[in-house]
C-alpha cells in the first residue's frame, strides 16, 4: 500500500486550484494544509502538493526525463471518466490523445489522459470489469 506521493510545484496556487477539484471528484478529501504546501487524502493514502523553491525553478519538470511519468486514479465507472473529459473541456484544458479516447490506453483499457499546471500526466481509468 502507498503511504504518501509528495510533488514538488511550480506554482501552488495553480497546482491547489486544480488538484483540489479533480481530488475531489475522486473522493480525497483536504488532509494538511500550510503556507508552502497541501495535501489530500482518501482512505490511508495521501498526495502531497509542495511549493518549488525559486532556486530550483529553471528546470522545468518533464515526464520523459528520469523521474515520474504520470499519475494514475481509479474511476468509480466509465461514467465518471466521461464526467471528468466533459469538466476538463470546459475548463479549457486538453485531453492528450483525444483522437483515442477513450481507448488511448487500448481496446479494454477505458482511461481518460490529461495534464496538470506543471504538465505532470494524469490518467483515470475506469473499473476493469466496466472494460471492454
Amino acid at each position: 500500500m502507498l503511504h504518501h506521493l509528495e510533488i514538488y510545484v511550480s506554482n501552488l496556487k495553480k497546482s491547489t486550484e486544480f488538484w483540489e477539484w479533480f481530488l475531489t471528484k475522486l473522493g480525497y478529501h483536504q488532509f494538511q494544509k500550510w503556507d508552502q504546501g497541501i495535501s489530500w487524502k482518501y482512505q490511508s493514502t495521501y498526495l502531497v502538493f509542495v511549493q518549488a523553491k525559486e532556486e530550483f525553478l529553471s528546470a522545468p519538470y518533464h515526464r520523459c526525463r528520469v523521474g515520474l511519468n504520470h499519475l494514475a486514479f481509479q474511476a468509480q465507472s466509465r461514467k465518471q471518466v466521461d464526467e471528468l473529459a466533459l469538466e476538463i473541456k470546459e475548463r479549457g484544458m486538453t485531453i492528450l490523445y483525444s483522437e483515442r479516447y477513450p481507448y488511448a490506453g487500448g481496446q479494454n483499457h477505458y482511461a481518460l489522459y490529461f495534464e496538470d499546471p506543471d504538465r505532470i500526466k494524469v490518467e483515470v481509468v475506469a473499473p476493469t470489469e466496466e472494460a471492454g
